[in-house]
């Protein structure tokens, strides 16, 4: 049988994820440094477990609301309202999904018609594109570039804009770069939301993972913006739930509604053990990830200052827990780079260009890691570059 005429053509041609083919080539290595995956070092805070553990003791292992908990609800609209500075209704407007990867697919799903155009900025996350293409959208991609700290132009946007344009797309603090989109950026590209008549989709799963004393700031919460944005977030990321699938969407009810007619009949509800533990979480509230926060905070620090001092330039980003360095000064590409380091040192990066074209040149780099394995990962780094350039130098 000629399985490759089966097969969906748009599904087809997708490329495979470029982190997890990484992931892959380290998995069961127990010699290899991993700065690949984007995943806390920590296991989820006790208090969480054992809400979980304590729920499945009581026997409570049932399908939940399409919806989700309606206490877990609760707790989300008091959580956003109080950390993104704006208001929703539980029963209305949140939609407690299967980690922030689905409610990102649903809000596509349920707004693209085949031919609607999606822009959203690079470097990004490796789903976004091919997320838009499963739902028969066409991706238009805008550079963030190194020249302005990662962060996305609202007149770039702008210039992207077609009749077809529906979304804007964005994810700030961003994977893979940690950067921060300015205030003022984010108010022009509102602006321009609201002129187009757009809808704005906003993955902020980083959001509580900011640094050197900054505020958060939810496009969601401008003037006119709430009614045309879909607010994405979860638990993943700060609350080092990664493994409990959690997330939610927040966004005007017919939005919402549209969203969950997908989600009853894909995956019908969260599961409820991971409900509960979120509902924990969003208890706990700040005193679950400061401390996590403030130890990403140093190991940043320490990262970006050993990439520099190796003379691969790295921007010190201000959220989430990747660096992006530059190491282009090594003549290798960026997939060469990342596969001889993880063959001669042991130590296992992303290559930029799954995050977009503009990557080719980079490398991710993961600093939710113990500090003792980023020294070690840096010198052992240090030790491949030299090597690198010393042959290079022999060479000419």
């Amino acid at each position: 049988m000629n399985y490759e005429s089966k097969i969906a053509g748009h599904i087809r041609d997708l490329p495979r994820s470029g982190i997890r083919d990484f992931f892959e080539l380290v998995i069961g290595r127990s010699d290899v440094i991993s700065l690949g995956v984007g995943e806390p070092d920590k296991p989820t805070p006790w208090a969480i477990r054992e809400a979980a553990i304590r729920s499945i003791e009581k026997g409570q292992t049932s399908y939940t609301s399409n919806l989700g908990l309606e206490s877990l609800r609760v707790e989300i609209a008091r959580y956003v309202e109080d950390f993104f500075k704006v208001s929703y209704d539980a029963k209305s407007e949140i939609l407690v999904t299967v980690g922030v990867s689905e409610a990102l697919d649903l809000a596509l799903r349920a707004l693209i018609n085949p031919g609607d155009e999606v822009i959203y900025h690079e470097p990004c996350y490796v789903s976004y594109n091919p997320s838009i293409q499963m739902a028969f959208g066409v991706p238009v991609a805008v550079n963030a570039s190194p020249a302005h700290d990662f962060a996305v132009l609202a007149s770039d946007i702008e210039k992207a804009i077609t009749p077809k344009t529906k979304i804007i797309m964005l994810n700030f603090p961003t994977n893979p770069t940690g950067g921060i989109e300015p205030v003022e950026e984010l108010e022009k590209i509102a602006a321009l939301a609201i002129k187009h008549d757009l809808i704005v989709i906003t993955d902020e799963i980083y959001s509580e993972l900011l640094y050197d004393d900054r505020v958060h700031t939810s496009i969601a919460s401008f003037p006119g913006m709430k009614e045309r944005t879909i607010l994405l977030h979860g638990f993943s990321k700060a609350f080092a739930m990664t493994g409990w699938r959690m997330g939610y969407a927040c966004a005007p009810s017919p939005l919402r509604e549209a969203m969950m007619k997908i989600h009853q009949y894909c995956m019908l509800c969260a599961p409820i053990m991971s409900q509960v533990a979120a509902l924990e979480a969003l208890k706990l509230g700040r005193s679950a990830f400061e401390e996590m926060r403030l130890s990403y905070e140093q190991r940043r620090n320490t990262i970006v200052r050993r990439l520099n001092a190796m003379g691969l330039p790295c921007f010190n980003p201000g959220g989430a827990f990747y660096v992006f360095p530059d190491i282009r000064s090594t003549g290798l590409t960026s997939k060469e780079f990342a596969i001889k380091l993880l063959e001669k040192k042991s130590v296992a990066v992303v290559p930029g260009p799954p995050f977009g074209s503009i990557g080719e040149g980079y490398v991710r780099c993961c600093y939710a890691t113990a500090p003792e394995l980023i020294d070690k990962a840096m010198d052992l780094m240090e030790e491949f570059v030299n090597e690198v350039r010393a042959a290079k130098q022999a060479a000419r």
